[in-house]
């Protein structure tokens, strides 16, 4: 597969960001790096402020104090639109299609940052959208209304229209959510893929820990909108960590098969299994 994006050095750095709604303060100082060829997923409870952060690193919700900066030192806040959306790409959870649009129709959106005002040329535009379909298995539906699309298969033509927008940084929150474990499974795998061959940073929001700890290289443990543990998955998925964040009891092990951590929230229902 040839080289994803033309933008693959880039890097970001938050410090001390604070983002709110209005008056109320929703994420507190949080600060992180998501560095070229590197995956950091984001987790914690719901509310914890998860996709806000996210949100605020994309400039979707421009933070209230603090500072966001790409690797070369532009600052998040300085880009004009156009040269942003070359720079960095977000997979929300909020997002709504034009009515009459194919699956084709759709994913060719992520290219508009990449064409001109006037002509609208984007020479690198089809191979783009190729590779992102082809990457998200969306060909035998291509021509398929987006209306009459799954969840599951909406999911995946949002995500291909991301990543036919061809950025160095990409953001995700909750990429794998309506997917069965196919497409759970082949998400993850080239989210890996972006990062290990093409040197792209990815920031992902995940509920699934086992699939966090599987997939990304570091990790943020979100409580209460303020960042309380970052590092590597041993550092992170400690029982005494998510204990706290989800006020439950959990449990973690390693398996001795694969050396990977796997987790367990304990309720009545698997108690008695223990």
């Amino acid at each position: 597969m040839s080289r994803y994006s033309s933008q693959a050095s880039v890097g970001l750095s938050a410090q001390e960001i604070d983002v709110a709604y209005g008056r109320d303060v929703v994420v507190h100082a949080a600060s992180v790096t998501l560095r070229a060829g590197t995956v950091t997923a984001l987790i914690g409870p719901n509310g914890s402020g998860k996709s806000t952060f996210l949100r605020a690193l994309s400039r979707l919700h421009p933070p209230a104090s603090g500072e966001v900066r790409f690797a070369d030192g532009a600052e998040l806040r300085a880009l004009s639109a156009k040269d942003l959306a070359r720079r960095i790409t977000l997979l929300s959870q909020q997002r709504t299609a034009p009515g009459g649009l194919s699956v084709r129709e759709l994913v060719e959106f992520g290219r508009h940052p990449h064409r001109s005002r006037w002509a609208g040329n984007d020479p690198d535009g089809p191979a783009a959208i190729e590779r992102a379909m082809e990457l998200t298995g969306l060909g035998p539906i291509a021509e398929r209304p987006v209306q009459a699309l799954s969840g599951g298969q909406a999911q995946r033509t949002w995500l291909a229209a991301c990543l036919a927008q061809d950025t160095g940084l990409l953001l995700l929150d909750e990429p794998t959510t309506f997917l069965d474990l196919r497409y759970q499974v082949e998400i993850l795998d080239v989210v890996r893929d972006l990062a290990d061959q093409h040197g792209v940073g990815v920031g992902v929001v995940l509920h699934d820990l086992d699939q966090a700890a599987a997939v990304a290289d570091r990790l943020l443990l979100l409580e209460n909108g303020r960042v309380s543990a970052e590092g590597a998955a041993d550092d992170v998925l400690t029982v005494e960590n998510l204990t706290r964040a989800y006020g439950i009891e959990v449990e973690v092990h390693r398996d001795p098969a694969d050396g990977r951590i796997h987790t367990r929230a304990v309720g009545r229902f698997n108690a008695a299994s223990l």
